[in-house]
C-alpha cells in the first residue's frame, strides 16, 4: 500500500467523492454558520461546568470539542495539501512556460499555464 500525495490521485482538475465532500466541508467550517455553532459548543460546555452539571454531561460536552477539533484538523491538513499542490503545479507551468520562451519557441506549456493560473475562468 502507498500513501500517495492526496492532491495527486486521479487526474488533475477532477475531485473524487472524498475531495468533494472535503470542499464542502471546507466551505461550511469558513461560513458564519458555522462560527456561531462553535460558539453555542463552547457556551455550552462552559455552561456544563460552571453549573456543576452531572459527570456524564461534563464528559459528553468535553467529548463533542474533542470530536469536532479532530475534524476539524483533519480538514485543514487537507486543504493545505490541496493548497500545497495547486501552488506547485502552478510554478511548475510557469518555469516550463519561461523555459520555451527562453527557446524561442512556444509549445504546449504557454496552454498549460493558463490552464493552470485559470485565465480562461477570469472571463
Amino acid at each position: 500500500m502507498t500513501f500517495a500525495h492526496p492532491a495527486e490521485k486521479g487526474r488533475p482538475g477532477r475531485l473524487g467523492r472524498f475531495d468533494k465532500l472535503a470542499e464542502l466541508a471546507s466551505n461550511f467550517t469558513s461560513s458564519a454558520l458555522f462560527s456561531c455553532l462553535c460558539f453555542l459548543l463552547v457556551a455550552a460546555f462552559a455552561t456544563v461546568h460552571l453549573f456543576h452539571m452531572p459527570l456524564e454531561w461534563q464528559h459528553l460536552a468535553g467529548d463533542a470539542m474533542g470530536a469536532v477539533s479532530l475534524l476539524l484538523l483533519a480538514l485543514l491538513k487537507n486543504s493545505e495539501r490541496r493548497a500545497e499542490h495547486a501552488i506547485q503545479r502552478k510554478l511548475d507551468a510557469i518555469a516550463v512556460a519561461l523555459l520555451e520562451q527562453q527557446e524561442g519557441a512556444w509549445r504546449t506549456a504557454h496552454r498549460d499555464l493558463e490552464e493552470a493560473i485559470g485565465i480562461e475562468d477570469q472571463e
